[in-house]
């Protein structure tokens, strides 16, 4: 799913997630737990990652703890690059654990649940609202 989130490749993304799911990014943001659907976290990560020149996301290793046939939890460490050309500060880099939460379906395995665990932010951690701010202007398009 990031590789296709760095692509912005919003319908492979969409291909990887359930119709809703539940998304903790409250060690990053401050924000609370929420459920919510694949299309409008979709429309979320289209509101801020189109506007960085560049994301990348590296992951691993990642383990999986099957529970039951159906379900199982991926777990793997992730930093997460964010680069906007020319702003002060350099790289905004999000260093975390991520655990993601899976079930299979008729269609396949589908993700049910983000949570990010914050370790350490690095760079200029404003850039997300400088990309934001960017997005409608940015030559940045899908791979």
């Amino acid at each position: 799913m990031l590789f296709a989130v760095d692509a912005l490749d919003w319908g492979s993304v969409r291909a990887t997630l359930a119709d809703e799911l539940s998304i903790d990014y409250t060690s990053l943001f401050g924000s609370s737990p929420e459920r919510l659907a694949a299309d409008v976290l979709i429309d979320r990560w289209k509101g801020l990652l189109p506007g960085f020149t560049a994301t990348q996301h590296l992951t691993g290793p990642i383990v999986v703890t099957f529970e039951g046939a159906n379900e199982a939890v991926a777990e793997t460490h992730v930093r997460a690059y964010h680069y906007f050309d020319g702003a002060s500060g350099g790289t905004w880099m999000v260093a975390g654990h991520y655990t993601i939460s899976v079930r299979k379906t008729s269609e396949g395995w589908r993700i049910t649940g983000i949570r990010l665990a914050l370790i350490r932010q690095e760079g200029n951690v404003d850039l997300g609202a400088v990309a934001a701010a960017a997005r409608d202007g940015s030559k940045r398009s899908a791979r």
